[in-house]
């Protein structure tokens, strides 16, 4: 069993940063990607970034440049610093791990808007 916790959300002005994080327990691959995901009010949810290692690592094209994904083995955490934020970034952010099963977490809400 895998649970996930997200973590770092909040409010933030145009053109600000945010980090999130998101802590997984159980049984977590090194070798199987993390991702992030968000959705906004009324749309569908979508993938964000994914990582399996430094020098692996995709990005959807809106946040391409500005968003940065990681993970920390040792810690079982993901990251997602995200800089140069912009209100259609408004989401609730998710962290997700596929082993057979889907996993996701419970979300943390990133507010941009001045």
């Amino acid at each position: 069993q895998v649970q996930l916790v997200e973590s770092g959300g909040g409010l933030v002005q145009p053109g600000g940063s945010l980090r999130l994080s998101c802590a997984a327990s159980g049984s977590i691959s090194r070798f199987n990607p993390l991702a992030w995901y968000r959705q906004a009010p009324g749309k569908q949810r979508e993938w964000v970034a994914s990582v399996v290692s430094a020098d692996s690592t995709s990005y959807a094209d809106s946040v391409k440049g500005r968003f940065a994904i990681s993970r920390d083995n040792a810690k079982n955490t993901v990251y997602l610093q995200m800089n140069s934020l912009k209100p259609e970034d408004t989401a609730v952010y998710y962290c997700y791990y596929r082993f057979i099963w889907d996993y996701w977490g419970q979300g943390t809400q990133v507010t941009v808007s001045s």
